[in-house]
């Protein structure tokens, strides 16, 4: 019997097991080590290594041969998995010596070697448990850990185990990011090796400033609360500090100026730090002397609105050329040395790889594409076009993945000296419904890029449909893509009977600069404007949707707008379903927040203009709200405080609690019937097509 769409969907954690990632390609090129699971229902995470020459993939690793609880996850890497969005389980995350020859993880809270030639696996004799974040050193003679909020170091040949840095009180910690550097900033770690093995740039976290939120199990009262230092917009964040720690025990304090965030670090010829004020109108960079802990500004940028963190910066070429990014033109764009070797109609997305002179990166001129380009002295070359892509290199082999619209899910390809050379397969599962029927368009006179899905086998002229509108519409995150991968749960939407419109308005990545600015001092305005202005244009164009009947959808951002479109717009909107909302903005985090919207203590209007809390009154239409008890996130009580709102001003509407869910949703069980139910609702509200 074929497995209905949302238990499939479920089961494969949305297509994403079995689909080869977080690879890394040896030095000399040789040999790829990667992570993906046995299968499209597989949940546990093995270790592989591809060969280059011969083609040809090796199981390094199979958690399950390794007899460890899976359930008895320390609560650091619980947070961790919480921030990556992780939803697979077993070898998650992994790092390398830089010869690429042996591997360290952690399963459990105990750290594992493995040999990447022959696949043999030690448990390490570690002196404290559980451990987070074991990561070799360059050298392959240690590893660094975090365990007991210290961080210490283990000798892998002597067996000596030390702590290099200990917590002075309870709310301290070392080595590990704090909570807004791991969401909001891509920063996963807090400790960086030096090249030569002999010292570590360290984070001291001091979280006491910052104030407990207490997260309760209302399904479990008997059990403890979890308490997590949240720092909400206006409030204090947590104290971070750096200092270079050698392995022999000494110890000195980097000097970080003026500054608020610790946004990136890169040790590599030299030692880089990137920080940020806490309006993030100005980023320096840093080029530290490890022996005194002095530091020199590289570069200070400026801008009247924020300026972005790029992933993959800082860094720099085998000959020492600065790698970094800058706006210019309306544009972000390459910098090497300073000078952009990007074009102005090139939007610079992410840095993969350094690779002796080469620098691999994605962008695009199309914002629902992203190319992968290298950079030589010799100049700009575009390695693929016509997708999503990313990629990693080393050694003269580059891996390239990619998703398109004509493609199931991702490929990976393996190229050597310019041609391809072989393929890492993919062991994702294929969906049961019919692949997405995706017509991008180009909306209104703001050229909004848009997705229009309708009903496998639908016919012009067979009659109207109920619109979903299905967005996230936010800062950070694009739903209109060029990848079918993207549209599977709205295709099966559609093929419950709804015209799906799914649009990218101002404040989404990939249009530039100001494109993402004009959501400043206003997460509310244009963003609901650009919406209704993706759907009129839809409607124009496929004359079968209904606008009398027009419901929207969405999670976390998404769910904002949801919430946003029936309260401010009825007039347009006939139903919403809003899943993890923010319904006001100053229980959200500081980092994300007062980028968009400035700090709520010195100006309050923004916050004011966009909660959802003085509009519970205008309530007309039906409103299902959704929200993982267990946030840390995105937490319950903004749905809780819209509730309250909207019952005290006597409006009707359906709060759907989800005991023990955090801001994912991984469970098998909840993840399908959610789909059903918000399909029941919206079809309830609506009425078929």
């Amino acid at each position: 019997m074929t497995m209905s769409f949302p238990r499939q969907h479920a089961r494969t954690r949305r297509f994403t097991l079995g689909v080869p990632r977080a690879l890394t390609v040896a030095p000399d090129g040789d040999r790829i080590v990667f992570l993906r699971t046995g299968s499209g229902e597989d949940p546990v995470t093995c270790l592989w290594r591809y060969d280059v020459a011969a083609g040809t993939e090796t199981l390094l690793v199979d958690p399950r041969k390794l007899d460890v609880d899976e359930n008895n996850l320390p609560p650091e890497e619980r947070a961790r998995r919480e921030r990556t969005r992780e939803s697979a389980g077993g070898i998650v995350r992994y790092g390398t010596d830089k010869a690429c020859r042996q591997a360290v993880f952690a399963l459990a809270g105990q750290a594992y070697l493995a040999d990447l030639s022959t696949g043999a696996v030690r448990e390490l004799p570690t002196a404290e448990q559980p451990v987070v974040d074991p990561r070799l050193d360059p050298t392959g003679t240690r590893i660094a850990y975090v365990a007991g909020r210290a961080l210490r170091l283990l000798d892998l040949e002597s067996g000596a185990d030390w702590a290099v840095a200990e917590p002075e009180g309870p709310q301290i910690t070392y080595g590990l990011p704090e909570f807004i550097a791991a969401e909001e900033m891509g920063r996963m770690t807090g400790y960086w090796w030096a090249p030569d093995g002999l010292a570590l740039l360290v984070a001291r976290v001091d979280e006491t400033p910052v104030v407990q939120w207490h997260i309760a199990d209302p399904a479990n009262p008997d059990r403890d609360t979890n308490t997590v230092a949240y720092p909400a917009a206006g409030t204090p964040n947590a104290v971070v500090e750096l200092a270079v720690l050698t392995v022999d025990g000494g110890r000195t304090a980097v000097d970080l100026g003026d500054y608020h965030y610790v946004a990136a670090a890169h040790w590599g010829s030299d030692l880089l730090v990137v920080t940020q004020t806490r309006d993030q109108r100005t980023m320096r960079l840093l080029a530290v002397d490890p022996a005194s802990g002095a530091s020199t500004v590289l570069r200070e940028d400026h801008d009247p609105a924020w300026l972005d963190i790029v992933s993959g910066l800082p860094g720099r070429t085998e000959s020492g050329r600065l790698v970094w990014s800058g706006d210019s033109a309306g544009t972000h764009r390459l910098l090497i040395d300073g000078e952009p070797v990007t074009p102005a109609d090139l939007q610079l997305r992410s840095v993969l790889a350094i690779d002796g002179e080469a620098v691999l990166f994605s962008a695009s001129s199309e914002p629902t594409e992203a190319d992968l380009y290298r950079w030589e002295p010799t100049g700009l070359t575009r390695l693929a076009t016509g997708g999503v892509h990313s990629g990693q290199m080393a050694g003269g082999t580059t891996v390239i993945a990619v998703q398109r619209l004509d493609l199931a899910g991702q490929q990976t390809t393996v190229w050597r000296d310019g041609s391809e050379v072989g393929v890492i397969a993919s062991l994702a599962q294929q969906p049961s419904i019919a692949p997405p029927r995706v017509d991008l368009i180009k909306a209104g006179t703001r050229e909004l890029r848009t997705a229009v899905l309708l009903p496998t086998g639908h016919e012009p002229g067979s009659g109207l449909l109920p619109v979903l509108l299905d967005p996230y519409g936010g800062p950070h995150a694009q739903r209109v893509t060029a990848a079918r991968a993207g549209y599977l749960t709205s295709q099966w939407f559609a093929d419950q009977g709804f015209a799906v419109v799914i649009t990218d308005g101002r404040g989404t990545p990939g249009r530039g600069p100001a494109w993402e600015r004009a959501v400043a001092g206003d997460l509310a305005g244009p963003v609901l404007e650009d919406q209704i202005d993706g759907l009129h244009a839809a409607a124009e164009r496929y004359p079968e949707l209904d606008l009398n009947r027009v419901g929207i959808r969405g999670w976390s951002f998404g769910g904002y707008l949801a919430a946003l479109a029936v309260l401010r717009r009825p007039d347009v909107f006939h139903a919403a379903v809003a899943g993890a909302p923010v319904t006001e903005w100053r229980l959200y985090d500081t980092h994300y927040t007062e980028r968009y919207l400035g700090d709520p203590t010195l100006d309050p209007e923004p916050y004011d203009r966009c909660s959802l809390l003085p509009d519970a009154g205008k309530l007309t239409r039906p409103l299902l709200l959704i929200h993982g008890l267990a946030d840390d996130n995105v937490v319950a009580a903004h749905t809780l405080r819209l509730s309250s709102a909207l019952l005290a001003a006597g409006r009707p509407h359906s709060v759907l609690p989800l005991s023990g869910v955090t801001h994912m949703t991984p469970q098998e069980v909840v993840a399908e019937n959610l789909l059903l139910l918000q399909v029941d609702f919206l079809v309830k509200a609506l009425g078929g097509p």
